[in-house]
């Protein structure tokens, strides 16, 4: 337990290392050039809509007659005039801003967005002293962050058979985290290092107006005495996941440049993960004597495994592939029975 605990510790040191470095990155030119122009927008809206008020406040004075319709037409053109002008001025500021980023980014002090590979440009003087435009071509990052997203069913496994007695078809679960993607090879793109952080929510949901009950160090599904409408068992895990992953994506050939893209064509990993347990709770829906609707939620210990650790495999075409995960450790501490815990679903890698 301490094992994991200090290992997933490990995990969140250096992803929270990684995600600092990135914050702390220039800003590019792409991001520079969209933020003038949110400016300028956000200037030629707030003058136009003061505008429309000022307008407003003359159209009521022509109503209660204490201008005549010359002395608002005059009025209106007067404001319109300085709200352009206004314009004019603020929006040119924004332009000069825009003039010398576009000189800064040619004279090379500053880099271009790239994502998984392209060019940048930038501006050197040759030995004659002229102006020379270099093109410098980028391979992609060997190593690439993606936001992992996986939701489906869940099916407790007893004695290596799915529990089809107790539990309801809609037992599921879902997953996110950031996971980390590294090219084994220098100059091969099929082997991949993928790692990462995630949080696992596991549902279980017992048939027949069945609740867990914990009873000592064990836990037991028993009666609850009522018409239940929902009841499920939801227990999160801290992982990390590890996996294998070969991507079939083929390389890219420019000139003499070579270039490595993944998740463009199929992919197949084969890994494993482990944590720690970090909340589980018991939600409970239903009617009262009274007809009124109840939503009882039971946080606590119901004996599930301090920490879990599990085999998980996915296959898939670009961002999108079948996942499956089962975890090799009891769901529950002390039980009788050895109740794993099997899922089947979607997963989503998106860069």
């Amino acid at each position: 337990m301490k094992t994991v605990t200090f290992y997933v510790a490990g995990m969140l040191c250096l992803l929270a290392t990684r995600l600092s470095a990135q914050e702390n990155k220039p800003l590019t030119f792409e991001d520079q050039a969209r933020e003038i122009s949110k400016n300028i927008e956000t200037i030629t809206k707030q003058q136009k809509d003061s505008l429309k008020i000022e307008v407003e406040a003359v159209n009521v004075q022509l109503d209660n007659k204490e201008i005549t319709t010359e002395q608002a037409a005059a009025k209106k053109q007067q404001l319109s005039a300085v709200r352009a002008k206004n314009i004019e001025t603020k929006v040119a500021v924004e332009e000069e801003k825009l003039s010398q980023l576009v000189k800064d980014k040619v004279d090379g002090k500053i880099q271009g967005k790239r994502r998984k590979g392209g060019f940048s440009f930038t501006y050197d003087k040759g030995d004659d002293e002229a102006d020379t435009v270099k093109v410098v071509r980028h391979d992609f990052k060997r190593t690439t962050s993606q936001f992992v997203f996986a939701l489906g069913i869940n099916r407790l496994m007893t004695d290596g058979k799915v529990d089809t007695d107790n539990f309801e078809d809609g037992s599921d679960f879902y997953e996110w985290g950031i996971a980390y993607n590294t090219r084994i090879f220098k100059t091969n793109n099929l082997l991949h290092f993928k790692y990462g952080l995630s949080l696992q929510y596991n549902n279980l949901r017992p048939k027949n107006d069945k609740i867990f009950m914990a009873d000592g160090d064990k836990t037991e599904l028993v009666d609850s005495g009522r018409n239940l409408n929902k009841v499920r068992l939801r227990y999160v895990n801290l992982v990390v996941p590890m996996h294998l992953e070969f991507d079939f994506t083929p390389k890219k050939v420019n000139g003499d440049k070579t270039y490595y893209p993944i998740h463009d064509s199929f992919r197949l990993g084969i890994g494993g993960y482990a944590g720690i347990n970090v909340k589980e709770k018991q939600i409970l829906k239903y009617k009262n004597d009274d007809g009124n609707r109840v939503r009882d939620k039971t946080k606590g210990d119901f004996n599930v495994n301090d920490f879990t650790y599990g085999l998980s495999a996915y296959v898939g075409y670009g961002d999108i592939s079948v996942y499956a995960k089962y975890d090799l450790q009891p769901v529950f501490n002390n039980n009788d029975v050895d109740q794993n815990n099997f899922s089947l679903g979607i997963r989503f890698d998106l860069n």
